[in-house]
């Protein structure tokens, strides 16, 4: 069976993702990774991107080298996305 070039974008980002999650997972801020089509001011910037949602936003300045978040990852987009902190609810 032919896979659409659809099912073959979204396959090899959901590959790039697991490969780089835990890595994202630890960078100081970052609360999730995921795939989405990063949105502006209610409007898409470009194609699907691997989404990284962090508490705030800190200019890299202020991060540790080893907490800068790559924007790219083997060729795929990077979006980080500010999410404000994570509280759990009842």
């Amino acid at each position: 069976m032919d896979s659409s070039p659809c099912a073959d974008i979204l396959a090899r980002l959901q590959a790039i993702k697991a490969r780089y999650e835990s890595d994202l997972l630890a960078k100081a801020n970052v609360v999730a990774v995921g795939i989405g089509i990063p949105i502006r001011d209610g409007k898409p910037r470009g194609g699907p991107a691997i989404i990284v949602s962090v508490t705030h936003k800190v200019q890299a300045s202020e991060l540790r080298p080893e907490d800068l978040i790559p924007q790219t990852l083997e060729d795929v987009r990077i979006w980080v996305e500010e999410i404000g902190p994570l509280s759990a609810r009842s």
